[in-house]
């Protein structure tokens, strides 16, 4: 039998270190596989022997990645509210917040479905990429645009386990589904020879997998008559914070999604090769970031039920002991980068051209980790604050910030212009949300 739900009466949990591992733990396990899911994807086009399908994959990838992300504010501001209402121990908003995610999560999956002419169109009217990488991109967009409500639903749903420190059983999901992606990518790019189709393929059965395998870890919240209070689920006063909070993270996530799109684009200017090179590069990024959710997911836990508990000094000490392991976890990283990259870099890429362009930028790939250490848990800790507005606005000052750097830089610099200007965005973000973290603490109280 489960224990009784948490109210705001209770005693807290105390703040240690191996709470914050055990939060995290599952989450770096299983983000694990998804940079992995990007190497074997990366890798299995790669065998072909040609820059051409990479870069496809590359730019489709990132593309549909893009569109979908613009949705991950219902993750972050999923985690925010309902560890909030833990917090404060309102068992029946936690579950009818799963409710509202669930409906934004079909609404907008939906949308992207019927927009798929127009993001097409505003994807390749500009791309200076070759014609060859263009017609896969296209190949590959075309299948993974029909599951975009199941890839939307899991975010929603992993925000809700996150949430309350559920995270066992959002690594169950992302390793069935991770798991299930690369088992397919295998088949049916090296075995049936499906291509740049198949990599696609394989995503879109994984993402219908995992929102079913999400939607069965969330189960008890739908045994409980909470979920379908419609009074309460369309309470205005609830709706409209909800609202609120999720556009400010929509517009943070799609300036963020724009400056990594404009990284792929920027580089593609410069050829096949180089943006091929970048794409390899990209999948390091992919890896720091996946690592270091763990411990920005569980700021993102702490610091919302410290908010829901209205204890500034809980803020302050989750904010510490989470920032302590994040940025352990970035020195590592950028040491493995620095002994090992040159050999993962021909592990992924065969052609020699590819493999001596990558190795030419690995060093800004090693510097990324130790400059975006800070934003990446700052993001963490304001989402658990739900202050998405703080969020938005120091993401608008990074991209002028980005903007400004990209259009100096890369006409002298060239390629390494365009990674010099991604770092400054990085350190960008980290500077604004830190001068905002004092206001934050205050607001607690």
């Amino acid at each position: 039998m489960s224990a009784p739900p948490a109210t705001a009466s209770d005693p807290p949990q105390p703040l240690t270190h191996r709470r914050v591992v055990k939060i995290a733990g599952p989450i770096v396990l299983s983000n694990a596989t998804v940079p992995l899911l990007g190497i074997v994807d990366v890798g299995v086009v790669g065998q072909m022997g040609e820059a051409a399908p990479i870069g496809a994959v590359g730019i489709g990838a990132i593309i549909m990645t893009s569109v979908l992300w613009i949705f991950g504010f219902l993750r972050m501001g999923t985690v925010g509210l309902v560890g909030q209402a833990e917090g404060a121990g309102d068992q029946a908003e936690v579950s009818a917040i799963l409710t509202r995610a669930l409906m934004i999560a079909g609404a907008g999956g939906l949308l992207i479905i019927l927009a798929y002419p127009l993001i097409i169109f505003a994807a390749f009217s500009w791309e200076p990429t070759s014609a060859e990488v263009e017609a896969l991109a296209r190949q590959y967009l075309f299948v993974r645009i029909w599951t975009a409500p199941f890839a939307i639903a899991i975010y929603a749903l992993t925000g809700w386990l996150i949430a309350q420190e559920r995270t066992g059983a959002v690594f169950w999901i992302q390793l069935l589904m991770n798991g299930l992606n690369i088992a397919l990518s295998f088949l049916f790019v090296l075995g049936f020879q499906w291509g740049v189709m198949g990599v696609a393929a394989s995503t879109a059965i994984a993402e219908i997998v995992g929102a079913a395998v999400g939607l069965w870890f969330c189960r008890r919240a739908f045994d409980l008559p909470d979920w379908r209070d419609w009074v309460r689920v369309f309470d205005r006063a609830r709706l409209i914070r909800m609202a609120l909070l999720n556009v400010d993270i929509l517009i943070r996530s799609a300036l963020l999604m724009a400056i990594f799109t404009s990284f792929t684009f920027l580089g593609a200017q410069f050829g096949d090769v180089t943006l091929a090179a970048n794409e390899v590069l990209i999948q390091f990024m992919y890896l720091t970031a996946h690592a270091m959710d763990g411990f920005a997911f569980a700021a993102e836990t702490l610091i919302a039920r410290a908010y829901g508990r209205r204890d500034p000094g809980r803020v302050r000490h989750a904010a510490q002991l989470t920032s302590i392991w994040g940025l352990g976890t970035c020195v590592a990283l950028a040491l493995v980068f620095w002994l090992a990259g040159p050999a993962f870099i021909d592990i992924l890429a065969k052609d020699p051209d590819v493999q001596s362009t990558a190795r030419l930028y690995l060093p800004w790939m090693v510097l990324a980790p130790i400059v975006g250490c800070a934003a990446w848990m700052l993001d963490g800790i304001f989402i658990g604050a739900a202050r998405g507005r703080d969020m938005r606005n120091m993401m608008i000052v990074s991209a002028v910030i980005y903007v400004i750097g990209a259009a100096i830089l890369i006409p002298t610099l060239g390629n390494h212009g365009v990674w010099i200007a991604l770092l400054i965005s990085f350190a960008a973000r980290g500077v604004t949300l830190g001068a905002k973290y004092p206001s934050l603490e205050r607001s607690a109280a």
